[in-house]
């Protein structure tokens, strides 16, 4: 098994609209500790 860092962050997903201090959203984001690939998944997609 390949150790990974897990965070949690909030992204904003529309930075040009009015609204966008309300659009963020919560990511869970994965980096692989050994080759430094990272994904990043909306956590209400879960």
């Amino acid at each position: 098994m390949t150790p990974h860092q897990v965070t949690i962050k909030l992204i904003t997903e529309n930075e040009d609209s009015q609204n966008a201090a309300f659009s963020r959203e919560p990511y869970r984001i994965t980096e692989c500790q050994q080759c430094a690939a990272t994904r990043k998944q909306r956590m209400n997609d879960m």
